[in-house]
């Protein structure tokens, strides 16, 4: 039987010259759930960064790991898997908070399963867990200049900061993703996708 515990995993890049850049909208949502709950978050097994914690809405306490793997997004599964191992936290029980260059920047989707739309992290987590049906909460950054260099292009922009100002919405936007988070493991997908997903 797996355990009642949640894991609520933030994907991004480690190390300084990656804060603040769009491909770290998981970690900046996690940051501010930790922040939310007063989780400090320490080392696992050199793969992530976690820390247990309470959320407590709507009369519900639900026991949850807050982490932000250390392995670079391309290998997250491989934090987040063994965090689901070791604490035998069952793929439904699992949300992974993630950039999304489909949606615009401010937009945030929740869903479960689905495809991995080119997202690296999202790919490594499918392979690592063996399936997709665990829940996301989509960050929308935009998307970069379609073109001849796309691919560089899109590199580039991942890994770029946010133009001022975006810059100075982004506390609203990242508090949003911190909100989806928590209604989706208190109130479930279908509450969660009505209220964020059309907006």
């Amino acid at each position: 039987m797996a355990s009642d515990f949640w894991l609520i995993a933030g994907l991004g890049n480690p190390g300084k010259k990656y804060e603040g850049t769009r491909h770290n909208m998981g970690f900046m949502v996690l940051d501010e759930l930790a922040q939310r709950w007063n989780v400090s978050l320490s080392d696992h097994k050199g793969l992530a960064l976690a820390g247990r914690g309470m959320i407590s809405l709507n009369g519900q306490m639900l026991k949850t790991f807050f982490a932000k793997p250390l392995t670079y997004m391309n290998d997250s599964g491989a934090a987040v898997s063994s965090l689901c191992e070791y604490y035998d936290i069952a793929p439904e029980h699992v949300i992974i908070i993630h950039d999304d260059m489909d949606l615009d920047f401010g937009r945030i989707k929740v869903k479960n399963g689905g495809s991995a739309g080119g997202h690296n992290g999202i790919k490594s987590i499918d392979k690592s867990l063996g399936t997709n049906k665990y829940n996301r909460v989509r960050m929308g950054t935009g998307h970069a200049q379609r073109g001849a260099h796309a691919h560089e292009n899109t590199i580039d922009w991942v890994l770029g900061g946010f133009p001022p100002a975006q810059r100075k919405q982004l506390p609203t936007v990242l508090a949003d993703g911190a909100d989806a988070v928590e209604m989706l493991a208190t109130k479930g997908l279908a509450a969660a996708q009505e209220h964020f997903n059309a907006r």
